[in-house]
């Protein structure tokens, strides 16, 4: 009788763990199949997109994110200044809100709507030039030439000019902070609408090469900055970064 029993319990213990191994069988096939089913899906996603650029998470996040600056005028009290309040008039009367793109299209001229040709601030580097020679930095002369004269405005002050194409020099030699937000930001921005104005390389001509070529080493690295980026920080100008951006995308 005892024997009979044990045989039982071995026999019934056999089933169990055959029971058992069945079903972790079974439960390792139906994973071994989702994981294959999944996949699948996988391929096939990425087969939808690979006509397509596929973006990361943080891209897509990014992308989302991403705006154009519209220029709203938070005060049309007068500055002063003849060309800036032409401009802040035309920025406080238009609605919608432009982007500053927009805006340096519009006042440039250099829009091919022709409904909006009117926002063209007009002959401006006449008007600069004849505001410097109010301030004694220019002077007005003829020339002529063969068929007509042509209004000229020579460098009467050249110590005004010297100083300025110091100040600039300094800024990026001897006065170098290597941190656009640690730099005066009328300087700053000087030094980069020098640059998109293509008259950057008048203040640095007068320099030894190996000034030069340090210079213009400082000078590349603000222009490698990303607008969008440094216009976030502590106690950055965002319309100025977003002037940079119009000039140098």
């Amino acid at each position: 009788m005892a024997s009979l029993a044990q045989r039982t319990s071995t026999l019934v213990q056999r089933r169990t763990e055959a029971t058992r191994s069945a079903a972790a069988d079974r439960d390792r096939e139906t994973a071994t199949e989702e994981d294959e089913a999944r996949r699948g899906e996988e391929e096939d996603d990425e087969g939808g997109d690979s006509k397509e650029t596929r973006l990361t998470l943080m891209e897509e996040v990014l992308l989302l994110g991403l705006k154009d600056r519209e220029v709203i005028c938070k005060s049309d009290a007068p500055t002063g200044d003849v060309l800036l309040d032409e401009a802040l008039k035309h920025i406080k009367e238009t609605q919608p809100p432009e982007t500053v793109q927009s805006w340096i299209e519009l006042l440039s001229g250099e829009t091919w709507n022709p409904l909006k040709l009117h926002y063209q601030l007009r002959n401006v580097r006449e008007r600069l030039a004849k505001n410097l020679v109010e301030k004694g930095v220019l002077t007005t002369e003829k020339q002529n030439f063969l068929l007509f004269d042509m209004t000229t405005h020579p460098l009467t002050n050249s110590i005004i000019k010297q100083r300025l194409i110091k100040k600039v020099q300094d800024s990026v030699l001897e006065k170098w902070v290597n941190d656009p937000h640690r730099m005066d930001k009328r300087v700053l921005a000087l030094i980069l609408l020098a640059h998109s104005s293509d008259v950057l390389e008048n203040a640095f001509a007068p320099l030894q090469d190996d000034q030069y070529d340090l210079g213009m080493k400082r000078v590349h690295s603000l222009l490698e900055l990303e607008p969008e980026k440094e216009s976030t920080k502590p106690n950055s100008n965002e319309l100025m970064w977003a002037v940079v951006a119009a000039f140098t995308k």
